[in-house]
């Protein structure tokens, strides 16, 4: 008599060997793809430091530390345009990572109908499909009128305040900021919501069954369980502000100056290549490869440190 374990076995047939073929095929698919991905990032990257050269010999390292463009003098630093590319981008994650995250939450949890949830995951997602260019003319229209009604306000309330010294008077720091963080907003609630649904449901199981309360699961065990993947959502949406360019070109007020001021106008780097690429000429061009090889190197640093924060949380 057979016992269950050589029933099963013998229910198991073994591959042919065309499946296993198959399979080695497909590996060896795979990993051509991922070699080329790899040689697609490194020819970009050569192709943009090899333009950049005539700007790296002629400025080196001040490149980063001067505050003037000036085309006319050969005179090129991106000091103000790294700072509004850095405090944009973080200003857009001040607001979307809370929202997002919060968002992917109530959209993992049972406490809406099914119907309900699909609408608003539908809704979320639609955010990703829009243009940027609708994001900058809805910014320009109706997101503007109000923020600089309500910086008015802030100004002659609190001016004391470094980040609150200027009054505004239209495009600048912080509808660029608001209009980075909708635009981020998709990004980190769906990827947000498919690592908390990912949660095995035996550790939100063994969690009841010690006697948490559902807020205690949330936080104690499922939050911490897709840790990983909420931050991995956070370096993504980091760097999908750090590379906006339409929205951001029409909102930020595109002013070479560094101020504190969220109501001031600044610039990015990647606005900087939008208003000045297709006029460039000469070293200017090469100034302008230097400034997107800048903004490569930072967004590979971003990416970097997100892998660093995943791996050091897996072994904790």
């Amino acid at each position: 008599m057979n016992t269950p374990f050589q029933s099963d076995r013998s229910i198991v047939k073994p591959r042919s060997e065309f499946e296993k073929s198959l399979d080695t095929s497909f590996i060896w698919l795979t990993r051509v793809f991922a070699l080329a991905i790899v040689a697609v990032l490194l020819w970009i990257a050569i192709e943009v430091a090899i333009e950049a050269t005539p700007a790296i010999r002629e400025f080196g390292a001040r490149f980063l530390a001067e505050s003037t463009w000036n085309p006319v003098n050969n005179i090129y630093g991106v000091l103000p345009q790294v700072y509004g590319t850095l405090v944009s981008s973080f200003l857009g994650l001040l607001i979307s990572v809370p929202i997002g995250v919060g968002t992917a939450i109530l959209l993992s949890e049972n406490w809406l109908p099914l119907s309900i949830r699909t609408v608003l995951v539908f809704l979320v997602e639609l955010l990703a499909a829009i243009p940027s260019v609708v994001y900058g003319i809805w910014g320009i229209f109706v997101l503007i009128p109000p923020l600089t009604a309500l910086g008015r306000w802030l100004n002659s309330s609190f001016g004391w305040l470094p980040i609150f010294s200027t009054v505004p008077t239209g495009p600048g720091m912080f509808p660029a900021g608001i209009i980075l963080g909708i635009m981020t907003l998709p990004i980190i609630t769906a990827i947000s919501r498919d690592a908390l649904i990912s949660v095995p449901s035996s550790l939100r199981q063994a969690a009841f069954g010690l006697g948490a309360t559902r807020w205690e699961t949330i936080f104690k065990v499922i939050l911490p369980a897709a840790f990983s993947g909420i931050v991995s959502a956070v370096m993504l949406a980091l760097g999908r502000a750090m590379g906006e360019t339409m929205a951001v070109t029409m909102l930020i007020g595109n002013s070479n100056r560094i101020s504190p001021s969220l109501f001031a106008p600044a610039n990015t780097i990647s606005s900087l290549l939008a208003n000045q690429f297709a006029e460039a000429s000469g070293l200017q061009v090469s100034a302008l490869m230097y400034a997107a090889l800048i903004l490569f190197v930072l967004t590979l640093i971003v990416n970097v440190l997100a892998e660093l924060i995943v791996l050091r949380v897996k072994r904790l």
